[in-house]
């Protein structure tokens, strides 16, 4: 009888093989923020401090003493999250251990809102951190409220159908890259080899770099867990979170869509927005349009 004949497979990895969280976390099911916290770990390696919020993730990590993130973790106040990362750093400096990245994580709330003067005075102060805010477009640790980062026409319990969230979504991007910082760039979980790519660049530039990382949230938006990483993709398909990078007051565009999928398609994938007219899409569809307009005029005009 003929030996069956083996044939080796190879893989050709796209990410780092290395796991440096751990599997035994708190989230829900198909959480967003779970796989950006995955992502970026495999990307700064396990020569990181973290200080993380009051946020979702202050829960995922697990109860003391157990943490599910495999870096050292500073739980810190809500409006903290840059200036602890900025005295980490500075802890770091004074033991010569500048190897070691300190790293602010936090959500929307606690970035676009709540911790917006503490991550404005580390971007003056040039502190040398990551900052990445993980965004959910919500408050979704505490029920689901309103943020600054709710998009226009999202349901949230403090935005409930009959009134609706009014109102675009605050461009944090633009406020940061407005404090001349030396790198800002936008990443989304569905595209997690550019992640890496971006957190490595970040890593190795001294100051102030930020990161904003969109983290669909299953159980805020409505849609099912499973739908996660198709909802995220959406989002950079229609243009809604075009990802793209400021680096030295250069803007890169570093995912251009040939055909942008039309907004609605991504409207129909999420709960929080079922409520919505026809004419009610058509004006988000249009706003979409515009900010894409704008962004590759910035290309333009302050690219290279």
């Amino acid at each position: 009888m003929a030996k069956a004949k083996t044939t080796e497979r190879k893989i050709r990895l796209t990410l780092p093989e290395t796991e440096i969280m751990s599997p035994g976390h708190l989230a829900c099911q198909g959480c967003g923020a779970s796989m950006a916290m995955r992502y970026a770990l495999k990307a700064l390696g396990p020569d990181t401090v973290t200080a993380i919020p009051a946020c979702c993730w202050a829960v995922i990590d697990g109860p003391f003493p157990y943490s599910a993130a495999g870096i050292p973790v500073y739980h810190c106040a809500f409006e903290t999250a840059a200036s602890t990362a900025g005295g980490i750093s500075y802890a770091l400096k004074a033991l010569k251990k500048e190897n070691v990245t300190a790293l602010a994580w936090a959500g929307d709330g606690g970035t676009f809102d709540i911790g917006l003067q503490a991550l404005s005075g580390a971007a003056e102060r040039g502190d040398n951190i990551i900052y990445i805010v993980y965004d959910n477009e919500a408050y979704m640790n505490t029920g689901i409220q309103r943020s600054s980062a709710t998009p226009h026409g999202a349901w949230t319990t403090t935005t409930p159908v009959k009134h609706f969230k009014k109102g675009n979504k605050k461009n944090i991007m633009e406020i940061m890259v407005a404090h001349h910082i030396p790198y800002c760039a936008t990443a989304n979980i569905a595209y997690p080899e550019d992640i890496i790519k971006k957190l490595i660049k970040a890593k190795s530039i001294k100051g102030c770099k930020f990161i904003h990382l969109y983290a669909p949230c299953p159980t805020g938006w409505k849609h099912p867990p499973s739908t996660t990483v198709k909802v995220a993709r959406l989002a950079t398909q229609t243009n809604v979170f075009p990802i793209y990078e400021v680096e030295d007051g250069i803007y890169k565009i570093n995912k251009k869509i040939a055909n942008p999928v039309p907004v609605e398609v991504y409207l129909k994938e999420q709960g929080r927005f079922r409520h919505l007219s026809a004419a009610e899409v058509q004006l988000i569809q249009k706003q979409v349009d515009s900010a894409w307009e704008k962004l590759v005029k910035l290309e333009q005009a302050f690219g290279q």
